[in-house]
């Protein structure tokens, strides 16, 4: 019953606010208005229009095609084939809201494919009247554990929405010393360009952490970066504008997460919608969680927007989760909650983020337990490279505070990375790219990478959003490279048994502002 309610109230406010959202499919007004593209963050003519498209790896079997519409779809179905000539094979779903959301997010997990396949697929509604002009997509499903095939991936941590109402060649006028630093030159390309026009380097995308940057709307506001007649937002502002950059930046994304699997982590950016506390220097405003309406706290967004393969791992859904390709076996983490008994999650009640009061979302210790099972569990045989991925670094040129270095997340995790043979940690947070020599417990292995055996750590949070890039603190005796001036993007690429790459691509340009090889022998005892 209270699940109805609350459903009804959504539908309530959406229609209230949003009108125009309830044509009907064949509307004949909305067949005319139809320009047969989708402005990004704009409410479409017709509601079951499918927008946001993404795509994750549900095992080397599966995978999931999720999308949003404005109207609720019953039964969600996927059309499917290895022909574009047949698509007749259908996959059933469906549909979740929560208050507050404008969209309905619809789930359907395609099993009993093929691995590394290529697939054509539509979703329900695709071309709909009035709806976008959109071709047939494709997906290629996961390599097998123990291709031995090389491959690539992107890598992005911290990017953000893009262009006028995100990060632009201008920034607000009233920010003054808290403006965004580093605006786009008037000819650089941005992140999701930059992965647009390489998209065919890599076979997807990992993105661990500050997704959007939403919770960016009130600092914007204050800092007149949308003008002077929205300087002080109001919980009601507040509400539409975080859906509004919310969804913006999932449109603009979709030419990518339509066809690459988009596998994400948990980041600061997700938790609320008053980025970890907001005060505005020129009105002298501080802005905390009671701004935030239900809908937009405690993750609620990205719990219910994606559908990572944490079923498969046996995780915890987009929070920690593993999977293979090929030579390769990923692990998500979580550092904003569920850090294990005795050390302080920092989006946790009591936590360096402000008025934080997130999680945990599993029992106590189940993420470690689950972490240390799963890396011995890895067969290294098939994959020897274990590859993690988490938010918050601890070894970084950074202020020396708990908010931009995470020392409980390094006494939870590193000593399980060192036990198991990690080979490769990557990290954001701090906006910034730097690029460590193998290093635990503080202390560098002398080997370099040259078959070390502490991991390799590389933090690179200079994918871009409105506040732009953080300043580099100092010269810590681990880093071997670091840029605090450039945008980029990581790319992995996984040689053979011995070899990965790594690749800082600049996002204005497409050079490669730095790459480094990593050589281990990775013999292991049976």
């Amino acid at each position: 019953m209270w699940a109805r309610l609350v459903l009804a109230a959504v539908v309530l406010f959406r229609a209230g606010v949003h009108s125009q959202a309830v044509n009907e499919t064949n509307s004949p007004s909305c067949i005319t208005e139809s320009k047969g593209v989708h402005v990004p963050g704009s409410v479409p003519c017709n509601p079951y229009e499918p927008l946001q498209q993404r795509l994750a790896y549900a095992g080397p079997n599966g995978m999931t095609v999720s999308w949003s519409t404005y109207a609720q779809i019953e039964s969600p179905e996927v059309y499917y084939g290895t022909s574009p000539f047949d698509v007749s094979s259908v996959a059933t779903g469906y549909s979740v809201i929560y208050p507050t959301s404008r969209v309905y997010d619809n789930h359907v997990k395609i099993t009993g494919l093929k691995p590394n396949t290529k697939y054509w697929y539509r979703v329900q509604y695709q071309n709909c009247p009035g709806c976008a002009y959109r071709a047939t997509d494709t997906f290629v499903t996961a390599r097998e554990a123990g291709d031995e095939t090389p491959f690539s991936v992107a890598v992005v941590v911290d990017l953000g929405l893009m262009g006028r109402d995100g990060l632009s060649t201008s920034v607000g006028p009233l920010g003054g010393s808290s403006a965004a630093a580093n605006p786009l030159g008037p000819r650089d390309l941005n992140t999701i360009q930059g992965l647009l026009q390489n998209k065919d380097t890599y076979e997807f995308i990992a993105h661990y952490g500050d997704i959007a940057y939403a919770d960016y709307f009130i600092k914007e506001s204050w800092q007149g970066y949308f003008g002077n007649n929205s300087l002080i937002p109001n919980v009601t502002s507040v509400m539409e504008g975080y859906n509004s950059l919310l969804e913006q930046y999932y449109d603009q994304m979709t030419p990518l997460t339509s066809s690459k699997a988009y596998m994400v982590g948990p980041g600061n950016h997700e938790a609320n919608c008053d980025n970890g506390g907001t005060t505005d220097v020129v009105h002298n405003i501080t802005y905390t969680t009671s701004i935030c309406t239900t809908g937009q706290t405690n993750f609620t967004g990205y719990i219910n927007h994606f559908r990572m393969p944490s079923d498969e791992s046996g995780g915890d859904g987009n929070f920690w989760y593993s999977f293979d390709y090929g030579l390769a076996h990923f692990v998500t983490v979580d550092t904003e909650t569920d850090l294990p008994v005795g050390l302080q999650s920092p989006d946790e009640a009591g936590g360096t983020e402000a008025g934080a009061d997130n999680g945990p979302f599993g029992y106590p210790n189940q993420q470690i337990q689950w972490l240390e099972q799963d890396l011995a569990s890895v067969d290294r045989s098939k994959t020897p490279w274990i590859i993690v991925g988490l938010h918050r670094p601890w070894y970084i040129a950074a202020k020396n505070d708990s908010g931009d270095v995470c020392l409980a997340c390094q006494q939870a995790f590193e000593p399980l990375f060192l036990k198991y043979n990690v080979d490769l940690y990557m990290q954001g947070h701090v906006h910034l790219y730097e690029r460590n020599k193998p290093i635990a417990n503080y202390s560098i292995d002398p080997a370099g990478l040259n078959n070390p055996k502490a991991p390799w750590n590389i933090v690179n949070g200079a994918a871009g959003h409105y506040d732009g890039l953080d300043t580099l603190v100092g010269s810590p005796y681990w880093t071997e490279v670091a840029f605090d001036t450039a945008y980029g993007w990581s790319r992995l690429t996984f040689h053979n048994r011995t070899h990965l790459m790594h690749e800082f691509v600049s996002s204005a340009n497409g050079t490669i502002l730095d790459s480094a090889t990593l050589y281990k022998a990775h013999e292991f005892d049976d």
